[in-house]
Parts: C-alpha cells; sequence; structure tokens
C-alpha cells in the first residue's frame, strides 16, 4: 500500500535525521536549542572548543578555512551563534572586541584576510564583507566598545559607497543596516540599496526561470565568487530585515517556496555556495540546514 501524505516525515523530521548522521556537535546541539528545546549552554559549550586564547576562533569554524589560527570569519561566525542563543554578551563577546581590535585596521575596517594583503584597500569589498554582520550583530546586542565605534564609520562609508556591489556585499550591509542603532539612516541607505538590487537584477523573482537574472558572475570581482543567483530569501532572511520591503509578498513568497523545494532527499539543503574543498562542502551543508529551516520558520512557513 502507498503510504499517505500524512505518514510522510515532516521536513523538520527529514532535517533532524540528517543532522545527528552527518553534523559537527555544534551544529546539533544548535539544531537541538532551535527546533527541539535544546538549552543555549549546550550550544555555547560546543562553540568553547574553536576559541583560542587571543580572543578570536579558529579550528575550522568557518567550513571554509581550515587551520587553528584565529580568523575574522571563524570570529564572525561564533559572534553569530552567540546572537542566535542569546548569549552575545558579557566577558565572552568582550574578549572578542579585543581581538577584534587588534587585527582591525586603523579605520576600524576587519581584513578579509588574516593577515590583510596589499590589494585590501580602505573601502575594500573584502573588508565591508568581514565587518557589516560583525557590527550589526554587535550593535543588535548593544555592546559597547572604542573599536565598534570606528567600524560602525567604516561601514556607513563603504555601504555609502556602494554603486555596483556584488550580491554578497549587499547581504553584509543588510546585516549591518539591520542592527545598526541609527535607523533612519539604515532605511534610507536600505532602500538606496533595494533600488540597486532590483535595477540590475541581483535577485531571482521568478524561480520557474532562473536563467533570466544574470547571477553574481557579472557582478563578481577579486576573490569573490561568481556563478550564484540569491533570491530574496537571502536578502530578507527574516520578516523584520530591511530588506523585507524590497520584494512583493508574491516574490518572497515564491523565494520561500523555492527554498523549501530545495530540501535534499536524504533531508539536508544543498550546501549554499559553489563547491570548494570536499570536506568544507560536507560541513558546511548541516549549517545551510539550519538556516534555511530557521528562515522558513521566521515566515510562518510549515517545517512540522
Amino acid at each position: 500500500m502507498a503510504a499517505t501524505a500524512a505518514s510522510q516525515p515532516t521536513p523538520l523530521a527529514r532535517a533532524e535525521r540528517f543532522v545527528w548522521l552527518t553534523a559537527r556537535v555544534l551544529e546539533q546541539r544548535r539544531f537541538a536549542h532551535h527546533f527541539t528545546g535544546g538549552g543555549a549552554e549546550a550550544v555555547e559549550t560546543a562553540l568553547a572548543a574553536y576559541r583560542n586564547e587571543d580572543g578570536g576562533y579558529g579550528h575550522g569554524l568557518e567550513p571554509d578555512q581550515r587551520g587553528p589560527v584565529s580568523r575574522t570569519s571563524h570570529t564572525a561566525h561564533a559572534l553569530y551563534v552567540l546572537d542566535s542563543v542569546g548569549r552575545c554578551g558579557g566577558s565572552r563577546v568582550e574578549r572578542v572586541c579585543r581581538y577584534l581590535t587588534l587585527v582591525s585596521a586603523a579605520d576600524g575596517a576587519l581584513p578579509a584576510a588574516n593577515p590583510p594583503t596589499e590589494t585590501d584597500g580602505a573601502l575594500g569589498r573584502g573588508e565591508l564583507l568581514a565587518t557589516g554582520p560583525v557590527v550589526g550583530v554587535l550593535h543588535r546586542n548593544q555592546v559597547w566598545h572604542a573599536w565598534l565605534f570606528r567600524a560602525t564609520d567604516f561601514c556607513w562609508a563603504a555601504v555609502d559607497a556602494l554603486q555596483k556591489p556584488h550580491p554578497y556585499e549587499v547581504v553584509s550591509a543588510v546585516a549591518f543596516l539591520n542592527g545598526v542603532p541609527d535607523r533612519a539612516r539604515a532605511a534610507g541607505a536600505a532602500d538606496r540599496l533595494g533600488r540597486l538590487v532590483r535595477e540590475r537584477r541581483m535577485a531571482v523573482l521568478d524561480p520557474g526561470r532562473p536563467d533570466a537574472y544574470p547571477g553574481a558572475a557579472v557582478h563578481a570581482a577579486g576573490d569573490l565568487p561568481g556563478g550564484e543567483r540569491l533570491f530574496p530569501h537571502d536578502y530578507a532572511r527574516v520578516p523584520e530585515s530591511v530588506a523585507r520591503r524590497w520584494f512583493t509578498d508574491e516574490e518572497m513568497d515564491g523565494s520561500l517556496g523555492f527554498l523549501a523545494r530545495a530540501q535534499c532527499e536524504d533531508g539536508g539543503w544543498p550546501p549554499g555556495r559553489p563547491p570548494g574543498e570536499p570536506v568544507a562542502t560536507l560541513e558546511r551543508r548541516p549549517l545551510a540546514t539550519i538556516e534555511a529551516l530557521r528562515t522558513l520558520r521566521a515566515y510562518g512557513r510549515d517545517i512540522g
């Protein structure tokens, strides 16, 4: 007898099996916290294994960069995890800010790589990608630190300078604008970026015709990956995002439908970036799975 639709595992149940079979301990703890009632302390304990004495994070926390040394990408990821479980504050974040102060430029910008390269400019692409999400998270959690004032000024200048942005630059700018205290200025900057995204066709508004949109390759420069196409949900991960107003309800509904259908047979979601090292790709899939489920739930989609 064929199984009925009601007897099929829910997207959440399929994802849970995938995470427990394939994910690192940190992502297993994060999944448990977000979807099955697990505690935040277990997430923080798992995250602590990646922390170094200098206050930064390393040891492959960000799957695309291996090795034990602290990097800004790992540290930004750690702040994101702490923010997601309501633990982005106190002495742990003070240590992070001390690390960020040590590795930042005079204007507060974080390097795209450690150490920064000669091609990294004051308003370079890599610096906005590295600095914007960190500054946004810290502001959202009402963290105050001397470095943060300089970094905020850098981000404002970098966002205002965007004319022909790469989609990832826009994503990082949105992360900054979502948290920065000056909400009126953030709204104005977001409106301008939203017009650029639509004018330059940087978001797939019709999931049935992705080839009608140029994708990131048209906008790519330097070491930014090309060939990707971003969707409305990639810019506006939650309804409260400043990017949500860029898209109609119909466009967002289509984007979320595409995201829901992207769940693979094994229960996980694709890694969300072009394939890299096999280990990094495998480790990135549970991260992408957790974020997909969180986005769908944030918009009221039934995940089970």
